[in-house]
């Protein structure tokens, strides 16, 4: 399956510097992963005696993107992207929920780069022709877990019926669960680092090889 990416008019516009990056790959989803936890669980113990709430923010990919929000009329200390959010949520000292291996994969990806990362079931989405552009008004969004998310003015990446992703929340309607069998990961880059979007998109690649019985799948670069 091949996926075309674009960018809308108005999103670019306001977020010039956007490049992203979208893997995809053939995948076995498990419940959990010992060998992944035990990643997940080091870089925990090494953000907790590192990192501030104020510092956070200040990582490049982080501040990037709320930026990003900021210049589309969302206020990113209320819309928190994930990435941030996972981050502060350890720094609170709690846990990660422990969703499954897909899902706590890109989790870990997302914690030790900074980029807000959209984990998607291949299989459900409707169409290969995905357009990153800009939330509008009422525009129907069932954040996982999340009910209904007022999503103007947040990016979104939409398919052939709405909605999907937002680097806040993703869609119900798109999830990744244990039956997942293809996985579309789309990394947002609103740095426009193009060296760090490769990096993550290979650390991606690799931890799917590692745990998720994948040969690493395919990158494709836009924006």
């Amino acid at each position: 399956m091949k996926f075309h990416l674009t960018l809308s008019t108005d999103l670019h516009s306001c977020c010039p510097e956007y490049r992203g990056a979208a893997v995809y790959a053939e995948v076995t989803n498990t419940p959990y992963s010992e060998g992944l936890w035990q990643e997940i669980d080091a870089f925990t113990q090494t953000l907790r005696v590192s990192e501030t709430a104020d510092s956070i923010k200040q990582h490049p990919a982080i501040a990037a993107t709320r930026e990003a929000y900021r210049r589309l009329g969302k206020d990113p200390s209320r819309y928190r992207p994930s990435a941030e959010a996972l981050r502060r949520r350890l720094l609170r000292g709690l846990e990660l929920y422990r969703i499954d291996t897909l899902v706590d994969l890109i989790n870990l990806v997302s914690l030790r780069t900074g980029y807000s990362i959209g984990g998607f079931d291949a299989d459900k989405i409707q169409g290969t022709d995905l357009c990153l552009g800009v939330g509008r008004a009422g525009e129907p969004f069932e954040g996982i877990g999340r009910g209904t998310l007022n999503i103007e003015g947040l990016p979104v990446f939409r398919d052939a019926v709405g909605g999907i992703g937002t680097p806040t929340s993703d869609n119900e309607r798109t999830k990744m669960d244990v039956g997942t069998r293809r996985i579309l990961a789309i990394i947002n880059g609103y740095d426009g680092d193009e060296q760090r979007l490769n990096e993550a998109a290979g650390m991606t690649q690799e931890l799917l090889r590692k745990y998720a019985e994948s040969d690493g799948g395919k990158v494709l670069l836009f924006g």
